[in-house]
């Protein structure tokens, strides 16, 4: 029997996102609109609409619906700001920051990602977005300053250079701290290097290259 997709994305928003106090409307309507299933790997598309991680490859895995819900939400984005992720993996929350935004631009250090990722958001017939390849945590420089930045992977600790990419007022959402217990936080910027910390929830996620916890080494 063929899968009915229309019917899990509809519940997985039902069932899943909203009881996890995501309300918004603005984000479960692009979470019930997007095709979550054409953004994952054709063995996995099955699990397209559970409540599950899928690996992505890499060591990297795509996140969980619920987890991509209350970070849409938690953005608040508006239709004419720009978006920067960190992260790009499949391109689903690519194309769902692209919905809810006036452009995202999204860099990822696997190459295959971004290729995929490309086809994947060309498909679906989104075309404001900006694609690159690098490694953002020490090496890529964006060009110009965002309203949003969001962090896919988990980071030990937010890198200084994220908040200098953030203009006054705008938001960074990045997951931080130790595994298994790390904080989903949101900086908002309030100008002259001051920002106000809000804690989202608890979560555990794979940690964005090179901004693991320092090694301990043990005597």
């Amino acid at each position: 029997m063929a899968m009915n997709f229309e019917q899990a994305r509809q519940n997985m928003v039902e069932n899943q996102v909203r009881p996890w106090e995501v309300l918004d409307a603005r984000v479960l309507d692009v979470l019930g609109r997007l095709h979550r299933d054409q953004f994952v790997a054709p063995e996995h598309r099955a699990l397209a609409y559970a409540d599950v991680g899928l690996p992505l490859g890499h060591g990297e895995t795509m996140l969980k619906p619920v987890i991509e819900g209350r970070v849409l939400q938690a953005l608040e984005l508006k239709e004419d700001e720009q978006v920067l992720e960190i992260g790009t993996g499949s391109g689903y929350l690519t194309a769902c920051l692209a919905s809810l935004s006036a452009h995202v631009t999204s860099v990822d250090i696997h190459a295959d990602f971004i290729t995929a990722a490309t086809q994947r958001l060309a498909q679906a017939g989104i075309d404001n977005v900006t694609l690159a390849t690098g490694e953002a945590v020490n090496a890529w420089q964006p060009a110009g300053q965002f309203d949003a930045l969001v962090v896919t992977g988990a980071v030990y600790e937010i890198p200084q250079r994220f908040l200098g990419w953030l203009k006054p007022g705008g938001r960074l959402l990045a997951v931080r701290g130790e595994s298994p217990v790390q904080q989903m936080v949101l900086l908002t910027h309030q100008g002259e290097g001051r920002y106000r910390e809000e804690s989202i929830l608890e979560t555990d996620l794979p940690y964005l290259v090179h901004a693991e916890p320092p090694r301990k080494f043990v005597f």
